[in-house]
């Protein structure tokens, strides 16, 4: 489902481009939850980024979901909906000053989806909300009720390959715990294939397949998870 070859990321500063990521090899399998773990700095969320469409500065070869992307240019048609991420912050994904229901309904209505606020409200309780919630605005939600919001949003396009970008580190320790519990029940029903970004090695091993050690950039060391 994932296959990356050498690649490298880079961030522009200024100018320039600056590489943080380093000749970076992997596989991942349909279905499987794959980890990537390491200090803050050491790269794997520049890595989640570029593989997610929005750092299009990376060289080397990325085939996600069947599709080859193409260093330099934006994700479109299918690769763009069968790859979705989840923000550490769901505020990044949910527009503070739109009811909930009208962020959500907003990708369906570009993808011409019909029987929107039954979608939306089927996937609201798919994670266990209440629909009704989906009339509120964001900051009437908790933090964990606003994470699950958020990956409704990602879930609703109906992807392949779901990326979460530290997921539960906003979190309260219980809530952690919740969205965890969530995310692992949502792989097994919905055979979805997942890239776990986090520098909490338990949080990896909680939910990971497989995993890897990342260090300045680079891939150091397996994780037998």
């Amino acid at each position: 489902m994932i296959e990356l070859q050498h690649l490298s990321v880079a961030h522009r500063h200024g100018y320039d481009l600056r590489t943080v990521v380093h000749d970076v090899s992997l596989a991942v399998a349909p279905g499987e939850c794959f980890g990537l773990v390491g200090p803050s700095g050491c790269g794997k969320s520049s890595l989640l980024w570029a593989m997610a469409g929005l750092n299009p500065h990376w060289q080397g070869k990325m085939r996600l979901a069947g599709h080859q992307a193409q260093p330099g240019k934006a994700f479109t048609g299918d690769l763009r909906r069968e790859v979705q991420m989840v923000f550490q912050d769901p505020y990044a994904s949910l527009h503070p000053r739109h009811r909930l229901r009208r962020t959500l309904a907003e990708p369906l209505k570009l993808l011409k989806r019909d029987h929107i606020n039954d979608r939306i409200n089927a996937g609201l309780r798919h994670v266990g909300l209440d629909p009704a919630l989906a009339d509120r605005y964001p900051h009437q939600l908790s933090g964990g009720q606003r994470q699950r919001v958020a990956i409704v949003r990602a879930l609703l396009l109906e992807p392949e390959v779901l990326l979460l970008d530290e997921p539960t580190s906003a979190l309260d320790m219980s809530v952690q715990a919740e969205i965890l519990n969530l995310l692992n029940q949502l792989k097994q029903q919905d055979g979805l294939t997942m890239v776990l970004v986090s520098h909490d090695a338990e949080v990896i091993d909680h939910m990971c397949d497989r995993a890897v050690q990342m260090a300045a950039g680079r891939i150091v060391a397996a994780r037998s998870a």
